[in-house]
């Protein structure tokens, strides 16, 4: 892999260490208090799984491109550019998160994120079958992410629904 390989595989990391630098002081109690949910991965765990989802993501973003020839030309416009898209909502899920604090608003936006990851996958497979498979895992990750936030925006708008701390007798 050349320098350009790790220019893609660093450039997902942008957004979410721009909104870290902006918003460390006001980090989302995402699954924490009375919003616990027993299956949510504890905040750690949420930042490997997403360092290495955005690693891969950029790694197949880099096999694509340089299937295509590399540079800026017109065979990559919409193979990468479904990609930038794609990738610019992914980061305003977190702006949506940690300072927005609107579970419903990042849910929307999850639910189009998972469209678009699609898109691209379908897209990059007849390019480079192995970029395209490298997005499953990304799905996979998406799929437990829309469930989280659809639980924390339901428990937002009913909180009846809202897990309850077990008793101790």
């Amino acid at each position: 892999m050349r320098l350009e390989g790790a220019i893609f595989v660093i450039l997902p990391h942008l957004g979410p260490i721009l909104v870290w630098l902006f918003t460390h002081n006001h980090r989302s109690s995402w699954c924490e208090g009375l919003r616990m949910l027993s299956w949510c991965p504890p905040h750690k765990v949420l930042l490997v799984i997403w360092t290495t989802v955005y690693s891969v993501m950029g790694y197949a973003s880099y096999l694509v491109w340089n299937d295509l020839g590399g540079g800026f030309g017109w065979p990559l416009a919409l193979p990468l550019g479904l990609y930038a898209v794609q990738l610019t909502i992914s980061w305003t899920v977190l702006i949506l998160f940690f300072t927005a604090h609107n579970s419903g608003l990042a849910l929307l936006h999850l639910l189009l994120l998972y469209g678009l990851v699609v898109s691209t996958a379908l897209t990059w497979n007849p390019i480079n079958k192995l970029a395209a498979l490298l997005l499953l895992p990304y799905l996979a990750w998406l799929t437990v992410t829309i469930a989280i936030t659809y639980h924390l925006w339901r428990d937002s708008l009913y909180p009846e629904h809202r897990p309850h701390p077990t008793e101790k007798s």
